[in-house]
């Protein structure tokens, strides 16, 4: 059974850009944002030529605090962690704006630049737990660059390389230069023996215009994969077009388009000096980094895509859980399937009941939505299109697939998705939505015969129409349907 709802618990995070509150519930390994809201403070704005935070920054932030302080009671959260980043910590009235913010209610952690840069790839890690490379995690008034691989993070390093501190008209050769002087040795070696993964608000305003351009069938920013060449001739781009040009041309409506250019800047000034093989994006961060850090070990070995489908399918299912049972029933089928196509059937089989109370003729559609556009993580756009298709066979939508999505994927595996969507169609359709039954019968491949035994007493479950999703998986897999009774 998935564990029981650990939240709601609030997260508020003071950056040098933004002040926001994010409440999460669902699973307590993937966590669904419940609310979501930030407030363009711009405290890191002006703070290199100063050294402070400005009147009007701290006071758009300190009421935007009030207002969350408010929102948490009300929404009876059971835990809120309130911290806060580079621009109060750089700022020489960073002590007075933290004596303010507790005057109103709210008392932040101060997070040393080293400790930022942990957690954040913390984040990473618990929604790409395979990542193995530099995560980068880019702010307003710094930037966090961490090695990671086999699942935890080493030291990493924080640079003054904030997007509001460098400006529109950064140069990339000169942001190179910095990078340089800052990195370690070891930030070196993971970087070239692995991808880049970025993390922050202007690095996804960036991945999502790669997306926009390139009329991407899924324009989803978690685990979008780049060249790094690809980053130099978007940085042009960037360069050479107004904020106004971006939003029109491709519909681009980020609020992070004024920082743009300078994330453009500091990214492509990462990937001269890294060099790594990939640039890969990632929802996650510092504030699920926080919630990450703060599980036990089993917790965090949990697969997260896995995590989600369970969680999700039993809130949505009739009957409960039983995704793995259904997964099991199904597996003599497909021996030959890789470890990352298990996976995949063993997510679409936990999400094999989620569209039951939808509409009969639109069963599919929800369905397929739901693998295409779930709030997943830890799985990329091919992933999304196999979910896809196999549960739009699972619900009986076989004829109607995406054809741009589809091409996102290999034929051949596309078809076999196909396959383990009619197989879970006749377990769903045998046991009637239920563990029990699907526990008394087996289905096998047994040379040229899909045979489906059942003890003789259970006869009777062996209805029309069990006979004809029993025929039409057999012909899909090109065997002979037959019923052994037992």
């Amino acid at each position: 059974m998935a564990e029981r709802p650990f939240g709601p618990v609030g997260i508020i995070d003071i950056g040098s850009n933004s002040v926001r509150l994010v409440a999460y519930g669902g699973s307590e390994r993937v966590p669904s944002m419940l609310f979501n809201e930030k407030v363009m403070a711009g405290l890191g704005r002006g703070l290199a030529e100063t050294g402070r935070l400005s009147e009007p920054a701290m006071a758009l932030a300190l009421e935007a605090l009030a207002r969350f302080r408010l929102l948490a009671r009300e929404m009876k959260l059971k835990k809120l962690h309130a911290v806060a980043t580079a621009a109060v910590r750089d700022a020489t009235n960073g002590p007075e704006f933290l004596e303010r913010a507790a005057a109103a209610g709210i008392t932040p952690e101060l997070i040393p630049g080293e400790e930022e840069a942990r957690l954040s790839a913390l984040g990473v890690i618990s929604a790409i737990p395979h990542a193995r490379g530099v995560v980068a995690d880019l702010g307003g008034g710094s930037l966090e660059l961490t090695p990671v691989a086999d699942g935890a993070p080493s030291p990493g390093v924080s640079l003054p390389l904030g997007v509001l501190r460098v400006g529109e008209q950064a140069s990339a050769k000169a942001l190179a230069a910095t990078v340089r002087k800052g990195v370690t040795p070891e930030l070196l070696g993971a970087a070239r023996d692995g991808n880049l993964y970025l993390v922050g608000g202007s690095f996804r305003a960036f991945a999502q215009l790669d997306l926009l351009l390139a009329d991407h069938p899924l324009p989803i920013v978690h685990q979008h994969s780049m060249d790094p060449a690809r980053v130099r001739d978007l940085r042009n781009l960037v360069r050479a077009t107004s904020t106004d040009d971006l939003r029109n041309r491709v519909g681009l409506q980020s609020g992070r388009l004024q920082t743009l250019p300078a994330a453009a800047a500091i990214l492509d000034a990462l990937c001269r000096v890294l060099g790594a093989r990939r640039v890969v994006t990632s929802a996650f961060g510092l504030r699920e980094g926080i919630l990450y850090d703060n599980l036990s070990a089993e917790r965090r070995s949990e697969d997260p895509l896995l995590a989600a489908a369970l969680e999700v399918g039993e809130r949505l299912g009739r009957f409960g859980d039983h995704g793995a049972l259904l997964d099991r029933w199904i597996a003599p089928l497909f021996p030959d399937d890789t470890p990352l196509a298990r996976r995949l059937r063993r997510a679409a089989c936990l999400l094999a009941d989620v569209a039951w109370n939808a509409h009969p003729d639109f069963r599919a559609e929800w369905a397929v939505d739901m693998g295409l556009h779930g709030n997943w993580v830890g799985i990329d756009a091919e992933g999304r299109a196999i979910l896809g298709r196999t549960l739009c066979s699972a619900f009986g939508g076989d004829g109607a697939y995406d054809d741009e999505v589809g091409a996102l994927v290999e034929a051949r595996v596309l078809e076999h998705a196909g396959y383990w969507g009619r197989a879970i169609r006749l377990a769903q359709r045998l046991s009637g939505g239920t563990a029990s039954l699907l526990k008394r019968t087996t289905v096998e491949q047994d040379g040229e015969r899909l045979l489906l035994r059942m003890k003789k007493r259970d006869s009777g479950l062996y209805s029309d129409t069990v006979r004809k999703r029993h025929k039409q998986l057999s012909a899909a897999l090109k065997l002979r349907a037959e019923l052994a009774l037992d």
